[in-house]
């Protein structure tokens, strides 16, 4: 049996540089606070943990003073760093550059009477996206919800979360340019990373090539949800998978080739372990 681990899955840049950080101050200090899951990875997170990281709540930063505190890749809003200040929390910012900007792009926007975010609400990087707006920008997660939530009477200015479906944007673009009222003004901006946009048609190929796939993700990875759709529709046989222990020996029977990827919140040591338990369940 083939066993092939996708070369392009595993951290993407702003991960693996918040990550990075975290090793270096758990390497000279032995504790860190991490506001949020540093990833949406349970194994990771657990692994970080054993080496002193302690993952807070936002309700949690209220009461803490004189400590360091890491903030993650997916951004922040402009009230954490003011809490921050107040409560005299060194900040190690790991925000990624890509959500940076995009934070920076949506601050200057704020005014727009419409200024339209599709992501996920609730979604850590959305969060700090709306946070830029004081609460203003009206989040869309589909295509209803652009039915429903727009005036399209009125001027809008669409940005999306950095790891949401290109397809789908393009979508809701479409459907907006459509049904906009004349004399309106409507612009657009991809702000979709490349990244994690190239991540789709190379896993499709490399789904394509395997008789199964196993797609490891955390269960609350966003870019994970999205990639591990596109594998499935173009590979039925894709199973959805969190680590090593999830794999059943009966999924390998009969199989010639599998295939191991992930999302950009996937480690790579994490994919290494599943191929190992598959060559346990080989053996005789």
């Amino acid at each position: 049996m083939k066993i092939e681990i996708d070369e392009g899955s595993g951290f993407c840049f702003g991960v693996t540089t918040a990550i990075k950080k975290a090793e270096e101050e758990l390497a000279k200090t032995g504790s860190l606070y991490c506001l949020g899951d540093i990833v949406h990875n349970g194994m990771e997170c657990e692994r970080l943990r054993q080496l002193g990281l302690i993952t807070i709540e936002r309700n949690d930063l209220h009461k803490l003073h004189n400590v360091k505190v890491l903030l993650r890749a997916h951004g922040e809003p402009p009230e954490t760093y003011a809490l921050a200040e107040k409560n005299n929390i060194e900040i190690i910012d790991a925000t990624c550059p890509v959500v940076l900007q995009l934070q920076r792009r949506i601050k200057r926007e704020s005014e727009r009477p419409q200024l339209v975010i599709f992501g996920k609400n609730g979604h850590a990087e959305v969060l700090g996206l709306v946070g830029q707006t004081e609460g203003r920008a009206i989040v869309v997660e589909s295509l209803e919800d652009v039915k429903t939530k727009l005036d399209f009477t009125k001027d809008i200015v669409l940005y999306s979360q950095t790891t949401k479906s290109l397809d789908e944007f393009h979508d809701i673009v479409n459907y907006i340019q459509s049904h906009i009222s004349d004399g309106v003004d409507f612009k657009s901006y991809d702000t979709i990373c490349r990244q994690v946009a190239n991540r789709m048609p190379n896993i499709s190929d490399f789904a394509k090539r395997h008789d199964l796939i196993l797609f490891v993700a955390g269960a609350k990875s966003s870019n994970g949800h999205v990639l591990y759709e596109e594998c499935k529709r173009v590979n039925k046989q894709t199973k959805l998978i969190e680590g090593p222990d999830e794999i059943q020996a009966e999924w390998l029977e009969g199989i010639q080739t599998i295939g191991i990827c992930g999302a950009t919140s996937t480690p790579k040591w994490l994919m290494e372990q599943c191929m190992e338990k598959i060559n346990m369940l080989q053996r005789p």
